[in-house]
């Protein structure tokens, strides 16, 4: 789930710009003097273009601050905001400002005489090929150094991808008079949407779909967190086939999560307790509607309005009853497919998700599944986690 605009720390330009902020100089020293040693060939070429005349100690210095200047912009682009380009830019006067008084400087106090036009153009040549080699080099060094960083966080998210695989595997359950079938599809290595079921000791069946706001490793670590707590709770609570289990389930949810998250994150969640009678008690906490397909043919959305997990210190969650016939379906389903956008930036909605169901009402839920999340991948490219679950009445 993504997270709401007014959430957002600092806009697109702090995420954009985060990751070098972050990172320790002991990576980036490589990348400062590559930089240097390129932009610092201008000053030998500016005294190429005065036919190698400029004396050389003012040659050295041209080059000393064109390096300066660039390193500037370069640490702008690595530590700062975008906006200190401005302030950067401005300096420039002062900076070059200051050179051309230096220069002046030395030039009438230690008499410095043009240099001999053959002599002066070998000089800056022989320089500027050792600019360039050393700024190779040292660009080699700083990708090296951020290659094997590269490796090693790519097995770090393989490692979390397999975790998030053991954490969320599809559920495939059959009993007491209902199938089950359930599955996410991550965003990205590790997500923030969870789907489960257990069954309770008086062999009562609890199944769930949690959405965490963001995803990655963030929203990944907090989802594993959701689902020990939710079993903890189903577990360890009280027993029976009513409303208060799911009541129960989400007091205790919205106790544990501000403890263990960051202010801005949350969960939404959409939890029901099966009955063999064909009663279904469900509960929602700022997830979006399900669908209840009947064998007739026909669709009803469900839903009910209760704050998301974790976000405020609220209490009196509430169930809410449904009855299947045999045959009839519940469609649950995060926003990560209803909102999912073609190019035009249609969201694919529940209009398109009926259409689905209706062609697939009598496939295996499995099929169903695939046929769902097979519409919404050929909709529009995924940016958020797409999960299901699918309940059908036997």
């Amino acid at each position: 789930m993504p997270l709401p605009k007014w959430m957002k720390s600092d806009g697109g330009f702090q995420r954009k710009w985060q990751y070098y902020r972050d990172v320790p100089f002991s990576r980036l020293w490589a990348l400062y003097a590559a930089v240097f040693c390129l932009f610092a060939i201008t000053g030998f070429f500016s005294d190429m273009v005065n036919l190698g005349r400029t004396p050389y100690v003012v040659a050295i210095l041209n080059a000393v601050f064109s390096g300066l200047a660039a390193i500037m912009y370069l640490h702008v682009g690595t530590r700062l905001h975008p906006n200190y380009f401005a302030v950067v830019t401005a300096l420039q006067i002062p900076l070059w400002g200051g050179f051309s008084a230096l220069a002046s400087f030395l030039t009438a106090h230690y008499g410095l005489r043009p240099v001999e036009t053959t002599s002066g153009i070998r000089v800056a040549a022989i320089l500027t090929l050792a600019l360039v080699i050393t700024s190779y080099s040292l660009f080699i060094r700083f990708l090296r150094g951020e290659g094997q960083e590269a490796f090693r966080l790519r097995n770090e998210l393989e490692l979390a991808h397999g975790i998030q695989k053991t954490l969320v595997p599809p559920i495939e359950v059959n009993r007491d008079g209902f199938e089950l079938y359930g599955r996410s599809n991550p965003s990205e290595k590790v997500g923030g949407d969870l789907v489960d079921a257990i069954q309770l000791a008086d062999e009562t069946t609890v199944t769930y779909i949690a959405d965490i706001a963001g995803h990655g490793l963030q929203a990944g670590i907090l989802m594993g967190m959701v689902k020990a707590a939710a079993r903890t709770a189903l577990l360890d609570g009280r027993s029976g086939r009513s409303k208060e289990i799911l009541s129960a389930l989400m007091e205790r949810l919205n106790q544990v999560l501000p403890g263990v998250k960051e202010s801005q994150m949350y969960a939404t969640l959409a939890a029901f307790s099966l009955n063999g009678d064909g009663t279904v008690f469900y509960a929602l906490a700022g997830h979006p509607p399900f669908l209840h397909f009947r064998k007739t043919g026909s669709f009803e959305r469900l839903w009910a309005e209760q704050y998301p997990l974790g976000l405020l210190p609220v209490t009196g969650f509430t169930a809410e009853t449904a009855t299947l016939s045999p045959g009839d379906l519940l469609i649950v389903v995060t926003d990560g497919i209803l909102e999912a956008c073609n190019k035009a930036g249609d969201e694919f909605g529940m209009e398109r998700l009926e259409a689905v169901v209706s062609a697939h009402t009598s496939d295996s839920l499995e099929v169903l599944a695939d046929a769902i999340l097979g519409a919404v991948q050929g909709f529009g490219k995924q940016l958020d986690d797409q999960t299901l679950l699918l309940v059908r009445r036997t």
